[in-house]
């Protein structure tokens, strides 16, 4: 695994080419109390670029340009949660998603556990530890939070594609794509404060 530590911003001159796999890190599930501190990104050759943010200013514009590019499409593991933080905190729409969670409640009914160790655990049969998921990433990062941060995208990649095989053979794709649509919806929700389901009666 090939893990690269960056300072408040991708390098200039980094090609990550088209399809990358995004996840990111923050102080607690508060979006106006906690801080987002770590954006991790990678191209799906078991690499891992892990971004540590600047938190008194968020700049970040080499990373903000490619979150904004429709033509990279980025894969998120319940993307709801990255990106009402990035919109909070970095200022930018993510556009071009794809998300492994969605695809996994639509195509994996035959579970009712969605969670990343459990899709890389069935489709990989890598069987990770999440010991750091409720660690402090708002300081000096140790070695194991950042092998903790590499594996939330290393393995996206691989299991977008096996959940996609399932949603084309059980001809739920379309749905999927139209849940896709929506996501941005359902964050400016969020981030208006509307929790509910506004579908419910």
């Amino acid at each position: 695994m090939n893990i690269k530590l960056h300072k408040n911003d991708l390098p200039d001159d980094l090609d990550l080419g088209n399809l990358i796999a995004v996840d990111g890190e923050f102080m607690g599930l508060n979006i106006r109390r906690d801080p987002l501190c770590l954006i991790q990104i990678s191209t799906g050759n078991s690499d891992a670029h892990i971004i540590q943010l600047d938190r008194n200013d968020y700049k970040a514009p080499n990373l903000i340009k490619v979150l904004k590019n429709e033509k990279i499409t980025k894969i998120f593991h319940y993307g709801r949660a990255d990106l009402a933080f990035i919109k909070y905190y970095l200022k930018t729409d993510t556009n071009n998603i794809l998300d492994t969670k969605i695809a996994s409640k639509l195509s994996r009914s035959y579970s009712d556990n969605h969670s990343l160790k459990t899709l890389i655990k069935e489709f990989i049969n890598v069987d990770i530890s999440k010991q750091f998921q409720n660690s402090d990433f708002g300081g000096e990062l140790t070695q194991a939070q950042l092998k903790y941060c590499a594996n939330d995208v290393i393995y996206l990649h691989k299991i977008h594609d096996e959940l996609n095989k399932i949603l084309v053979r059980e001809k739920r794709i379309d749905l999927y794509k139209q849940c896709l649509k929506f996501l941005k919806t359902r964050v400016e929700l969020d981030l208006a404060f509307f929790k509910d389901d506004i579908w419910a009666h």
